[in-house]
């Protein structure tokens, strides 16, 4: 037989595989303390720490999921075996990365630091056994370093058989703990180690960390899906990027970059302009309109428990733009201008209302066997009682003998007014007519003291600025802090003494003087022209150091 018919020529190789794809999460995990996002303080505690040789022999880290505490743990063992590019460096908080001791760490291949799942070695036995290897000093680096993730997975067996070994290590050895549960671990080994909390990474900080990351990755994407997936992760690292890479993939599939609304879409999220108009529905009492609106989003496979989360959360951002506080990271110009509008309108105790009904309606669709049915009862809840009197100004009609003013518009829908009683037949006598509308805000102060509500005249005359007045409407500065429920006070008695709904609003602008500010100013021009009287003049000449301590009006009352 030919040799040519033996020659099969090289035996065929398989293409090389391309490296497999790594998640964000693991691609970008810190390799240096400078990438550690979120946690200066502990950075800077370590670096002292280093610096003066005052290392201490265990070290524990306690967060939430994601927020750093295996990485942290690695770059302190590479902190500690780092020995520089050259071979003569010492411990350092910037490890080179490039010596032998820090990419065999990085790789999680260096045999003297050892990592452990207590999760999956839970016993005494594997205890035993870090125990007994920790008496041989390491192999190939400065330290031995254990690092054992979820330590309070540990039985009590082996937190106990740890114990003396914890307290009196050898000089090469060092423990690195992490856990999610502090709380779960033995205070005897609380008291050995040296403690760090992890801090929630600021959802600013995660959405500055994800726009790196997108474009390193070659990707766009707007700022307003970034915040949303930083707001969405609770302060972790790990989750943002998660969420991220999804994102990413999606856009990918679409072929354009990471957008808000695929985002909202795809964590099921609730549109933040559709809630926005829910909860000005709410608020304007229009409950048809408001189930229309809600079954919109249930339409679009927006969750009910998410929709009142979405609702419970404007309120929150309501409370906080009321008190001052700063905006949170990502928020939109109209959805920061529509929550400083709330915030000017609505009361600290309405405010807490709508937190409360709200949050039991949460509850409830978390329990319900119809969530959007659920859902709709909620929102009616919150709707009719917004029309009920306010607590207070109940309690305070009580207390002076007279019933709440009802609604405008009579009694409430499905109640029957009460039937007149029997009386003789007369002659009918013409009703009274209105009584005529206070045209001023020294008339309305005035007509408020008539009434016996000597407080709210008092407020009247000391705090109102008034920018236009046409009764039935008053609009008001707001330059000027005025008291809680102010307006809501204003206006309710207003409609009880006059029996018309007043609309009492916090405009723009200075306003006018206050009353009181009036009569200051008028009683001080009084006083300057008494002084520049001859008569005066002279009386003060004759009379050094004299004061005008009052004088007597025209209309007879006493100014000083």
């Amino acid at each position: 037989m030919s040799d040519s018919f033996l020659d099969l020529g090289e035996t065929p190789q398989p293409a090389a595989k391309a490296d497999a794809y790594r998640v964000l999460a693991r691609k970008y995990r810190p390799q240096t303390f400078s990438q550690l996002i979120g946690q200066d303080a502990m950075v800077t505690t370590l670096g002292n720490a280093i610096k003066r040789d005052r290392l201490a022999h265990a070290f524990l880290l306690t967060g939430v999921r994601g927020v750093g505490k295996t990485s942290t743990a690695r770059l302190i063992a590479k902190a500690l075996n780092c020995i520089g590019p050259d071979g003569q460096g010492g411990p350092t908080i910037d490890p080179c990365g490039v010596c032998e001791p820090c990419r065999a760490i990085a790789e999680g291949r260096h045999i003297d630091v050892i990592e452990m799942d207590a999760a999956s070695h839970t016993g005494i036995d594997d205890i035993r056994e870090i125990i007994e290897a920790s008496r041989y000093a390491a192999v190939s680096a400065r330290y031995k370093i254990y690092i054992i993730d979820e330590v309070h997975m540990l039985s009590k067996a082996a937190f106990n058989g740890l114990l003396k070994t914890l307290e009196e290590p050898p000089g090469h050895v060092k423990f690195l703990f992490a856990t999610t549960e502090v709380n779960k671990v033995p205070v005897t080994v609380l008291s050995r180690c040296q403690r760090f909390d992890l801090r929630r990474i600021p959802a600013e900080l995660l959405a500055g960390h994800f726009a790196h990351v997108v474009a390193a990755e070659g990707f766009e994407a707007e700022p307003e899906a970034l915040a949303l997936i930083a707001r969405a992760a609770e302060g972790s690292a790990r989750d943002g990027l998660s969420i991220l890479d999804q994102a990413i993939a999606h856009a990918g599939m679409e072929g354009e970059g990471v957008r808000a609304d695929a985002v909202r879409a795809m964590l099921g999220l609730s549109d933040r302009g559709a809630i926005r108009e829910l909860f000005r529905l709410l608020l304007a009492g229009e409950a048809a309109p408001a189930l229309a609106a809600l079954r919109g989003q249930y339409d679009l496979g927006v969750d009910p428990q998410a929709v009142l989360r979405t609702l419970l959360e404007t309120v929150h951002g309501v409370t906080l733009a009321k008190v001052g506080a700063a905006p949170p990271a990502g928020q939109s110009a109209e959805e920061r201008e529509a929550l400083g509008h709330w915030a000017e309108s609505l009361s600290f105790s309405m405010l807490h209302r709508l937190w409360q009904l709200l949050l039991k309606g949460h509850d409830e669709v978390a329990r319900a066997a119809l969530p959007i049915e659920a859902c709709e009862m909620a929102l009616l809840r919150v709707i009719h009682a917004s029309s009920l009197p306010d607590p207070g100004e109940l309690a305070r009609a009580l207390a002076e003998g007279r019933g709440p003013a009802l609604p405008a518009g009579g009694p409430p829908h499905g109640a029957s007014a009460p039937a007149p009683a029997e009386a003789p037949v007369a002659a009918a006598e013409p009703e009274p007519a209105p009584p005529a509308l206070p045209d001023s805000v020294e008339a309305i102060a005035d007509l408020l003291e008539k009434h016996g509500r000597h407080t709210l005249q008092v407020q009247v005359r000391n705090h109102v600025r008034p920018i236009r007045l046409e009764p039935p409407e008053l609009e008001m500065s707001g330059a000027r802090p005025l008291p809680t429920d102010f307006t809501r006070d204003l206006g309710l008695a207003l409609r009880e003494i006059t029996g018309q709904t007043w609309s009492i609003l916090i405009g723009e602008g200075a306003g006018n003087p206050t009353l009181r500010e009036t009569l200051a100013a008028q009683a001080e021009a009084e006083r300057a022209e008494i002084l520049a009287s001859p008569l005066v003049v002279a009386a003060m000449a004759a009379f050094p150091g004299a004061e005008l301590d009052h004088w007597k009006r025209k209309d007879g009352s006493i100014a000083r």
